[in-house]
């Protein structure tokens, strides 16, 4: 086990408002690999969009039906104690979380929070699809049957390629 250290993580504020928000986990493992995972907010089965820094702790954590990234580089053999640093990007909120109104219904809530998870659920598809044609070792591969606006897709991908240019090589 390695002696005590000291660390820092700054969190901008705006990445505790709750919504629907893409994000890519880059991951640099103890190896000098780097590891892409593509995230959204956004419940499937409840009308919930928490914030990305909510999804970090879960990601990280060990409660097995939250912990996508954890079990992915789990998948690799990685272990994410062991890993050098990982970089949370997060773009957002695309659309804010359904308002909860006092006795509203849960299919009611639900019938707002789909058109905007499902519009969601295709950039982070499209996201992952991206980085991985543009060569960059993605974890996860994103199943998702609707579609998203191109031009608000185009505008997102120009957001991330501020952080992974080459996604500027695919046009």
């Amino acid at each position: 086990m390695a002696p005590p250290a000291t660390h820092e993580l700054t969190l901008p504020g705006a990445m505790l408002r709750r919504g629907f928000w893409l994000y890519v986990w880059r991951v640099e493992t103890a190896s000098g690999d780097e590891w892409l995972y593509v995230g959204r907010t956004g419940d499937n089965s409840s009308p919930h969009a928490s914030a990305p820094y909510t999804r970090m702790g879960q990601h990280l954590g060990t409660m097995k039906n939250q912990n996508a990234l954890r079990a992915r580089l789990r998948d690799r053999g990685i272990v994410a104690e062991d890993c050098f640093a990982f970089h949370l990007i997060a773009h957002g909120p695309l659309h804010p979380e359904v308002e909860k109104v006092d006795g509203a219904l849960h299919a009611d809530l639900m019938t707002q929070h789909m058109p905007l998870r499902d519009e969601v659920g295709a950039y982070e598809r499209d996201l992952a699809a991206a980085l991985s044609e543009a060569g960059y070792q993605v974890l996860n591969t994103v199943k998702w049957r609707h579609a998203g606006d191109p031009d608000r897709w185009a505008l997102i991908r120009t957001a991330f390629a501020d952080h992974f240019p080459k996604l500027r090589d695919l046009v």
